[in-house]
């Protein structure tokens, strides 16, 4: 196809063998399109079977396309034109929905604040929504080693694409070396290559910059927020978390036909074991059949399928490994436990309690940047289901621990944390972890919040969004730190941004947290 200003769309189109004319499937992705997000879906001549017309389109300046890549920033314009393309292929019945993941997922929202008319449902899966402030800022902190990597990924694709052989074997290479420079936010490979990619612009560019009203569905929808039925699909150990619940709490509230399933899977690996371990067969992906029957439904007429009929919100339990259906996202009221300890808590386990201790007690713990707190888990890389015990021990991690529970824990929504806290610096970083612990003393992490901190005082953080049925014998954790680090750039403590601060100019630093008294921290727990 040709857009309005010229630029060649390239696609291929998978054809039903029934005659007819069918409704159109559209995918608009960046990384070639053969590629057709089969790393989690099954592949388009599957979906042409069902009696669709499916369009895989290389995006702008992406696989042989025309024109110039910039991540997500010419996504609306060129998705809404290219709906209406699809809708009057030869053989289509006008009718388009649109699915695929991640920056997949995107295109889809980004088209949608165009309202073009064929477009009749979209299946956003995995997919960012308020751009700046999930992935350039995550609660106000630069997303360092998840934002780096993905440009690497990005500008190899794209010296492939100019054939720079050389470019490509040095960025597909990129790993943790990548920071060893001396600036960890400024790698000298993404420096060299910098005309391949955005990761200046996502590192630098502030919230009012034009980019993020191009570029964020949150802000290209806006307050518009066309009704469109839409299914939903994330993960609770993805980084687009907070992205999918935050796209479907907008889009939901005006198109009843919206459905929303989270379930026990990183990015990429949607599979019982995807996580790095096994969450038994319930948790194996069909979000194929799922899309297909969504699909039938707006674009076909047939009858909803039953899983409609549940709920419209489908929650994996990954204490129970079961599916739970909601009518809403569930928002019970907030359970406060309190940090609680003599002052040791980085050398042995502090408490979580039901009530305050009566008298105030400040615990300390040490941030030594020459050794910082490592990522681990999560949303933070493989696996994401992994035992943290070791990094829970470390001196520069304070816990703070239930006791064994008598009874099962049903934690469903999103905790809270509120801390008293201070530093011996102008500016630092907390890091904050909700994790399971077993009898034997294994730590799983649930849940997290990071946060760039520039005056002492309330801090008060949501963490991410989780479901979990506890049993009795477990406990539940929380560890705070100073860093996260690759995840997010170390903070130097001497009131220079992360982004922009050296290696050499970082120094030690005690984080002191108040526990008890008038002003005790708490965890806020989403108990149901």
């Amino acid at each position: 196809m040709r857009t309005c200003d010229g630029v060649r769309l390239d696609a291929d189109v998978w054809r039903p063998a029934a005659p007819g004319p069918h409704p159109v499937l559209l995918m608009r992705q960046p990384y070639g399109r053969r590629i057709a997000s089969t790393v989690v879906f099954a592949h388009p001549a599957w979906y042409a079977a069902q009696g669709y017309i499916v369009v895989i389109q290389d995006v702008r300046g992406s696989g042989t396309s025309e024109g110039v890549f910039v991540a997500y920033d010419r996504e609306a314009e060129d998705g809404a034109e290219a709906v209406a393309w699809a809708a009057s292929l030869p053989g289509a019945d006008g009718q388009v929905a649109m699915y695929g993941f991640s920056y997949q997922g995107a295109t889809q929202l980004l088209a949608l604040s165009q309202q073009p008319p064929a477009l009749r449902a979209i299946s956003p899966a995995m997919a960012s929504w308020d751009l700046y402030a999930e992935k350039a800022r995550d609660r106000g902190a630069f997303l360092l080693a998840g934002n780096a990597y993905w440009a690497a990924q990005v500008a190899a694709i794209q010296a492939r694409r100019a054939g720079d052989a050389v470019a490509y074997a040095a960025l597909a290479a990129a790993g943790p070396s990548i920071f060893a420079g001396p600036v960890p936010a400024a790698p000298a490979l993404l420096d060299r290559h910098k005309a391949l990619h955005h990761y200046e612009v996502w590192r630098d560019a502030p919230a009012e910059d034009a980019y993020w009203t191009r570029a964020s569905p949150a802000q290209a929808i806006g307050a518009a927020r066309p009704a469109i039925p839409a299914l939903w699909v994330g993960g609770w150990f993805d980084y687009h978390l907070d992205g999918t619940l935050a796209g479907f709490a907008a889009l939901s509230q005006l198109h009843a036909e919206n459905w929303l399933i989270i379930g026990p899977w990183p990015h990429l690996a949607w599979s019982p074991q995807g996580a790095g371990t096994d969450f038994e067969p319930a948790a194996l992906s069909d979000i194929d059949a799922m899309q297909v029957a969504l699909f039938d439904h707006v674009l076909k007429g047939r009858d909803p399928p039953g899983w409609m009929a549940e709920g419209r919100v489908r929650l994996f339990d990954l204490g129970l490994r079961i599916w739970r259906c909601f009518s809403a996202f569930p928002q019970p009221a907030l359970r406060p436990l309190y940090l609680a300890g003599d002052g040791r808590a980085a050398v042995r386990d502090g408490e979580l309690a039901d009530a305050p201790p009566a008298e105030a007690v400040w615990e300390r713990v040490t941030h030594d940047p020459w050794r910082p707190v490592p990522a681990i888990g999560l949303h933070h890389g493989n696996p994401a289901w992994c035992d943290r015990a070791q990094v829970d021990a470390r001196f520069d991690v304070a816990c703070f621990t239930t006791e064994p529970l008598a009874a099962p824990l049903d934690l469903v929504g999103v905790p809270e944390l509120v801390l008293e806290i201070e530093a011996n610096a102008r500016s630092f970083d907390v890091n904050a972890t909700l994790s399971l612990v077993t009898p034997e003393g294994r730590s799983f992490a649930l849940s997290q919040a990071h946060a760039v901190v520039t005056r002492p005082g309330e801090v008060r953080l949501k963490l991410r969004a989780l479901c979990i049925t506890l049993q009795p014998g477990q406990r539940l954790r929380l560890s705070l730190a100073g860093a996260c680090f690759p995840a997010y750039p170390v903070n130097p403590g001497t009131g220079t941004d992360p982004r922009a601060a050296t290696v050499a100019e970082a120094l030690p630093l005690t984080l002191s947290i108040r526990c008890g008294g008038p002003m005790a921290s708490r965890l806020l727990l989403p108990v149901m």
